[in-house]
């Protein structure tokens, strides 16, 4: 068994699906304790001053106060990971000394590699540095004003439509506003490929393909030149 102590981090990001896909990630590693999840900075600057934060995933691109800025006013005791859509605030994010750096839409993969560089290098234990990881099989959408629980294993594909998706189950299809790029960055890689910008497939119910289309429950859906070459490298292992 695992010597670490609960590590209390906060969330701070103004995109709210951001947050939840963080939240989401989180609720899957052992030890991680998120104290609270806020909109912008000066609400994690109240729960910084009433708690004892060892950790904070921080979003750099915000309204009014900057990631940045609010990483440099804190307590260095304090460790950040950033997050972030854009790529050139890295060189600035690991001159503050960032524990990591994360591109939206982050994949748990990713973010678990950066939970497990803080327990490495700023946890007070230095062995068996690897967290256990929950089995969590499933995801919530919101959905008809509730939050719905689906189970990986029944999603056949999701597609997309702009500013809401469609997730296709067996049985029913499922509708929710939200981002495709979001939603694949809650799915696990192993189980889902996008084969499309409008596409996200589960390989296990591929029924046929081709070099242009994936037969998938009776729908023909399209290969698109972006997504080709690792698709079919991926399916030809099969």
């Amino acid at each position: 068994m695992n010597n670490f102590k609960n590590i209390a981090c906060i969330i701070v990001d103004d995109e709210a699906i951001a947050r939840e896909i963080i939240a989401t990630h989180l609720s899957k590693i052992s030890h991680i304790n998120v104290i609270a999840s806020c909109s912008n900075a000066m609400e994690a600057f109240s729960i910084i001053s009433n708690n004892q934060i060892d950790l904070v995933f921080l979003d750099i691109n915000m309204p009014e106060i900057s990631g940045i800025s609010f990483a440099k006013s804190i307590n260095k005791n304090i460790k950040i990971i950033f997050t972030t859509a854009y790529r050139n605030y890295a060189v600035e994010g690991f001159e503050l000394q960032a524990v990591d750096y994360l591109l939206k839409p982050i994949s748990f993969e990713r973010l678990l590699k950066a939970v497990n560089t803080y327990f490495e290098v700023y946890s007070e234990v230095k062995t068996n540095v690897i967290p256990e990881i929950d089995s969590t099989h499933f995801m919530f959408v919101r959905a008809d004003r509730r939050m719905i629980k689906i189970d990986f294993d029944r999603i056949i594909y999701i597609e997309s439509y702009s500013d809401y998706i469609k997730i296709h189950l067996a049985s029913e299809t499922i509708v929710t506003r939200e981002t495709i790029s979001a939603i694949e960055a809650k799915l696990p890689n192993k189980q889902f490929i996008r084969i499309h910008r409008s596409f996200i497939i589960a390989l296990a119910h591929i029924e046929s393909f081709t070099s242009e289309h994936i037969v998938i429950h009776g729908q023909a859906l399209t290969i698109s030149r972006t997504y080709k070459k690792e698709v079919l490298k991926l399916l030809e292992k099969f």
